[in-house]
């Protein structure tokens, strides 16, 4: 792979990977938003004014665009694969932007996953 299609990858998954951040934010402070009809409305209304979930939308649609000139690029059993960065990067921005926990285990799952896109990327 060489370096402009690796660039490319890379900069869809963090895309990617900040979208869900952002998306994450929009709803911090709503708890679990309930299944139902009755407050939809209420509850999408109040999303809809939140510049964090337009922020994670627009890196979703810019993120569809540069993944698409990545797969113009590379094999696609190559590229998705490399998806699971965005799996370090979410865990280790949520542990110290959002507060989420980061245990052993989770280091663990981190650091199988950074050695399977390293073998990857020289595949």
């Amino acid at each position: 792979m060489n370096p402009a299609a690796f660039a490319l990858i890379l900069t869809g998954v963090l895309l990617n990977a900040f979208a869900q951040l952002a998306l994450k934010a929009s709803v911090r402070d709503t708890g679990a938003i309930a299944l139902s009809l009755d407050g939809a409305a209420p509850m999408a209304l109040r999303l809809a004014q939140d510049p964090w979930l337009w922020l994670g939308l627009g890196c979703y649609g810019v993120s569809v665009v540069v993944w698409i000139l990545a797969l113009s690029r590379v094999e696609v059993s190559i590229a998705y694969p490399m998806l699971s960065i965005g799996y370090v990067v979410n865990a280790v921005i949520a542990w110290a932007w959002l507060g989420e926990s980061l245990s052993l285990t989770k280091v663990v799952g981190i650091g199988i996953i950074i050695l399977g896109v390293l073998v990857l990327a020289r595949a």
